[in-house]
């Protein structure tokens, strides 16, 4: 397939960006690539990487592309927090921008990604089926995506939202204000693991090659099976207070660290 991805130097899409390589895709980047583009392998004939914004990026680059992989968006809370207007603007007008071109251009699959923190603090197990409750800027963003691009769905366009569990794991392009990798980073530099509030809050947890093999899953599934829905993407097993899994990443290291609150 010819598959548009934006935002994909990023934590994520420098996972997924060799795993669609690998299964025989043709792959163009659009991304600003504010850390460069080492993350992602070299151009080549089945790699383009083109340096725009996607709230701007002329929609030509669409055209001849059956999946659009969308990815681009201020990447957490306290970035929203920053700037509202410009986690509204990115995250959302952008996106929204993205699907519609996408459709405009034919193309037939449209997958966007977001975080489960759309669901905010909640005392109870949550579905697919579960009311938002959107806390900050960034969360609001993504609701308004999942509103806004889901219903474009017709039977030739059909746009799909993941909705991750906090991701870890190993990348080319590192994050570290996540829960997991930040722990081993303060682990490593400080042997101090830092520790959110009194550490019993529950935090889903799915490792960003499982996510980037969810893209995957979604661009060779049958349209009619996933168009216009909504899927949260993460498993019951990976499912942690924060205490207990800062203390199993201290014990996992070949020095324990301390907590610290």
């Amino acid at each position: 397939m010819k598959i548009l991805t934006t935002g994909a130097a990023g934590y994520l899409g420098s996972t997924l960006i060799p795993l669609l390589l690998e299964a025989g895709h043709d792959v163009t980047v659009v991304d600003r690539f504010f850390f460069g583009e080492g993350t992602l392998p070299k151009a080549n004939d089945h790699l383009h990487l083109v340096r725009d914004d996607t709230r701007w990026c002329d929609g030509r680059l669409f055209e001849g592309k059956e999946a659009v992989v969308d990815l681009a968006a201020l990447s957490n809370d306290p970035a929203g927090a920053l700037d509202p207007w410009k986690s509204y603007e990115i995250n959302y007008l952008g996106r929204s921008r993205i699907a519609r071109l996408a459709r405009e251009a034919r193309v037939r699959w449209y997958v966007v990604a977001f975080s489960c923190s759309l669901y905010g603090f909640q005392a109870k197990p949550l579905t697919e089926e579960s009311p938002p409750n959107s806390l900050t800027a960034y969360a609001r963003a993504n609701v308004l995506v999942e509103l806004d691009n889901l219903p474009l769905a017709t039977p030739e366009f059909a746009p799909t939202a993941l909705c991750f569990a906090t991701l870890y794991g190993l990348s080319t392009r590192m994050r570290f204000d996540i829960a997991i990798n930040g722990m081993v980073l303060g682990a490593i530099q400080q042997q101090k693991i830092p520790v959110m509030r009194d550490g019993t809050q529950w935090r889903p947890l799915l490792h960003v090659r499982d996510a980037a093999r969810a893209i995957l899953e979604v661009v060779a599934a049958p349209t009619e099976k996933i168009s216009g829905q909504v899927f949260n993407v993460g498993s019951d097993e990976q499912n942690f207070q924060i205490r207990p899994l800062a203390e199993l990443v201290a014990r996992s290291l070949s020095t324990p660290p301390s907590l610290e609150w």
